[in-house]
């Protein structure tokens, strides 16, 4: 017996109370298998046949959010079963848009059950056909880009790069690997887990700490904490950006939704606001993200975990852009170099006597 079977859970108990009609444990079991069948070091022929069985019986009886949520998990990993794809697109809606959207293999049984669930899959489908055509047009694309013992050369990197500041799945591709290091992911940063952005930002602070910086125009802060409470946010992001000479719509460059304000705040670390303004910050210019206490702590943190040097570089490594070295300034022209006329004082010299009043000589 193979150590993936050895390791298995022992899902029995869960299986007989989820026939429990007083207790629905389905959408635990299906997420907690979910979750164990990603994270097996070996899936072999018994845990793939073990777990499409038990996967498929549970699919057409849990909740559209834990269906969802499966689908997200399972469609972009390749070891997962077509006859789970299957049953998941056969359910329609969000579920089988993402199946179609993400998944690895898309098999005929899995396009069948979708197209019998009625759901509209014709834009997915050219989507993922287009997609396809492109990375054929691609010569420079490896294969497998996350495959360790595939070498990139330089081209091959700076394609991939390129593709995966907007591809999740590149992206995620290119942060497994081991051989790139931690600073040459810098672009990527907003695509990293914690950990991992851990690592770019201290190899990316590792350098950027020994060169100078700009500071940041005077007033910013209080310029940029105005228009966050009035609640201009086209201003803000305006001024924002053009303190740091980016594009005005540079937030537009963020992956997702969800990643937006991650880059808004790494750009608030770079130019150099206090801990108190960014705070003010995430608290007045977008409702959503002030009401969730939980949302605006991680962005505290994240904003308390970063260094302005290093703040400076990722902005510019994730946008692609350069960032300004330092500030402008006029020409120096020593006064004094033996080629410069000196300098003379504009008005003459008073002298002690004239400041003095004068006394008037009297007569006899």
């Amino acid at each position: 017996m193979t150590s993936s079977v050895i390791d298995t859970p022992d899902m029995t108990g869960l299986i007989e109370l989820s026939r429990d009609p007083g207790l629905d444990l389905k959408p635990v079991i299906l997420r907690v298998q979910t979750d164990l069948f990603l994270a097996a070091p070996i899936r072999d022929r018994a845990v793939l046949s073990s777990f499409a069985s038990l996967a498929t019986g549970l699919i057409s009886t849990v909740d559209e959010e834990t269906l969802l949520t499966v689908a997200r998990k399972l469609a972009p990993c390749p070891e997962t079963p077509q006859a789970v794809l299957a049953a998941l697109a056969a359910r329609g809606g969000e579920a089988c848009r993402e199946v179609i959207d993400s998944a690895v293999v898309l098999e005929p049984s899995v396009i069948a059950a979708a197209l019998e669930s009625g759901a509209d899959i014709g834009a997915a489908i050219a989507a993922r056909a287009e997609r396809d055509l492109r990375s054929r047009r691609s010569p420079a694309a490896p294969t497998q880009p996350a495959t360790s013992d595939a070498a990139l050369d330089r081209a091959g990197f700076d394609d991939l790069m390129n593709r995966a500041r907007q591809d999740g799945d590149v992206a995620a591709a290119l942060l497994a690997r081991s051989d790139i290091a931690a600073a040459d992911l810098a672009p990527l940063w907003l695509h990293a887990e914690p950990a991992v952005r851990l690592k770019i930002h201290e190899a990316v602070a590792a350098t950027a700490a020994l060169r100078s910086h700009p500071p940041a125009p005077r007033g910013l802060g209080e310029t940029l904490t105005g228009l966050s409470r009035n609640g201009d946010v086209k201003g803000f992001t305006a001024a924002l950006a053009g303190a740091l000479g980016l594009p005005a719509n540079f937030l537009a460059s963020a992956p997702n939704p969800a990643s937006r304000y991650d880059l808004l705040t790494l750009a608030l670390r770079a130019a150099d606001l206090s801990e108190a303004e960014a705070v003010y910050v995430f608290l007045t210019l977008n409702a959503t993200v002030a009401r969730s206490a939980d949302r605006v702590f991680s962005l505290v943190q994240l904003f308390r975990s970063l260094t302005r040097p290093a703040s400076r570089d990722l902005l510019a490594a994730v946008l692609d852009v350069r960032l300004q070295e330092r500030a402008a300034s006029a020409e120096h022209r020593p006064y004094y170099a033996p080629d410069t006329e000196k300098p003379r004082p504009a008005a003459e010299r008073i002298s002690a006597r004239n400041i003095l009043p004068t006394r008037i000589r009297q007569t006899s």
